[in-house]
């Protein structure tokens, strides 16, 4: 039995049991939310497709929460039903050659290479409460240092596995679990964990058991203290370390935060045997360097943020040490590193790259317009190695645009430009590029 399946008896059995227990009832929350979401990418440089990709579609995420049945121990269980229905996207546009299996960059692809009209999932949660600890089974979207899921689309990412969390201690969340499979964003399908360098759709090598724990501790009011740990079966162990800190300095506040990854080889990656069966991370070996392929690899950041009335100015720093790309669950469709530089298009963890982050936020609130936010960014990456010494960069531009109407009838109601331009000397599979994206979102409370 899988773990959605499992879920489901959990469910079943505790409804059947304590179908009007008032808590479960009561506390019960329903939403829908609408997301119209727009991107094209304009990929440069190069003339092999895709030259241009531009997909259109409305989103359906509805999202139910129950409350926990009576008792000592209380039972509940949660739901999540995704549908994306495709306005606009030809096969020139959506492109995928079928190479690869895992659509484009919206909508999953028909066998002739054309997105298909729509797709959707289901995912059920079975949970458990007893005081102040609580046990999950069945769809997840962890948001943790160690493993995150992806929002980026027109749906969001899930895993499946099985998660507790704890705060019995005052100030301590103790958070532990195992995911199993993931669902892309633009997929209806299940698939297995991977790592860059290991996660093509039809030749590469996927795992499904990957270990979590860590701890948040609340220091002061103002200083977080954090320790995670993740290992993906077969591939890699990952320990993190983060320190979150506000002081206040003159007029205003300064955030600082700080975070350092120590990331090592597992099983079959930390052979050669292993690795030559495609158990392979990202990095900067040439073809005939026995350690081509290890998880070898240390990620330390910080990035600081100064706030003042409407104003957040930022500046950041990242080191990215080893021979390997910086190690995270990605299964190739879509995914998110928790690293200050995953930005709209690069994430900037190449092996040996050293990039420079600097970030402008204004809410024009205290200017007449309340609900309006602009941000503005650069990154700038240099030192990427490479198999024949060469020091390479990349730099990235970002810019977002937020509204969300204050009043009246659609209230909530929100709007989001976000435009970006990428450009980098690395070649390969890595071109420069430029996107546009367009979201319009609104919630609905049904309960």
């Amino acid at each position: 039995m899988n773990r959605s399946s499992l879920a489901l008896a959990i469910a079943a059995g505790v409804l059947a049991q304590q179908a009007v227990a008032g808590g479960f009832v009561e506390d019960s929350k329903a939403t829908l939310g609408l997301r119209n979401f727009y991107i094209n990418q304009d990929n440069r440089e190069r003339t092999d497709n895709p030259s241009k990709q531009e997909e259109w579609g409305q989103g359906f995420l509805f999202n139910y929460t129950s409350g926990y049945t009576e008792g000592t121990v209380g039972f509940g269980v949660d739901a999540l039903g995704l549908l994306g229905v495709r306005l606009d996207s030809g096969k020139g546009t959506h492109y995928n050659n079928g190479s690869d299996n895992y659509g484009g960059i919206v909508f999953p692809s028909e066998g002739d290479g054309r997105a298909v009209d729509d797709f959707g999932s289901i995912g059920v949660t079975g949970k458990v409460r007893v005081s102040k600890t609580e046990g999950r089974i069945g769809t997840l979207q962890p948001k943790l240092p160690v493993v995150t899921f992806n929002d980026g689309r027109l749906l969001p990412q899930t895993f499946e596995g099985g998660q507790v969390t704890s705060n019995e201690i005052d100030g301590l969340t103790l958070v532990g679990g195992q995911l199993e499979h993931a669902k892309g964003r633009n997929s209806s399908d299940a698939r297995g964990l991977s790592i860059g360098g290991a996660n093509n759709a039809q030749t590469g090598k996927f795992e499904n058991k990957f270990y979590y724990a860590g701890a948040d501790y609340k220091v002061t009011k103002d200083l977080l203290a954090q320790y995670y740990y993740g290992n993906l079966d077969e591939f890699y162990k990952q320990h993190f370390l983060g320190l979150t800190h506000v002081l206040p300095v003159g007029p205003g506040s300064l955030k600082s935060d700080l975070r350092y990854f120590y990331s090592t080889s597992d099983g079959l990656n930390s052979s050669a045997a292993g690795r030559s069966q495609g158990y392979r991370s990202a990095g900067k070996w040439a073809s005939n360097d026995p350690l081509r392929g290890e998880v070898d690899n240390r990620t330390w950041s910080g990035f600081f943020t100064y706030t003042l009335g409407s104003h957040a100015a930022s500046l950041g720093y990242q080191q990215v040490s080893g021979d390997s790309a910086f190690p995270f669950l990605n299964q190739g469709d879509g995914a998110t590193a928790y690293l200050i530089t995953d930005r709209q298009i690069g994430k900037f963890l190449s092996a040996g790259e050293r990039t420079w982050v600097a970030e402008y936020g204004y809410d024009f609130t205290k200017a007449g317009v309340p609900g309006l936010k602009a941000v503005a960014t650069y990154l700038k990456g240099s030192g990427i190695d490479n198999a024949t010494g060469g020091d390479l960069g990349e730099w990235e531009r970002d810019f977002r645009l937020d509204y969300t109407l204050q009043d009246g009838p659609l209230k909530g109601l929100g709007l989001s430009w976000r435009n970006a331009a990428f450009r980098s000397d690395v070649g390969g599979t890595t071109r420069d590029q430029d996107e546009n994206r367009l979201i319009v979102s609104y919630t609905l409370t049904l309960l």
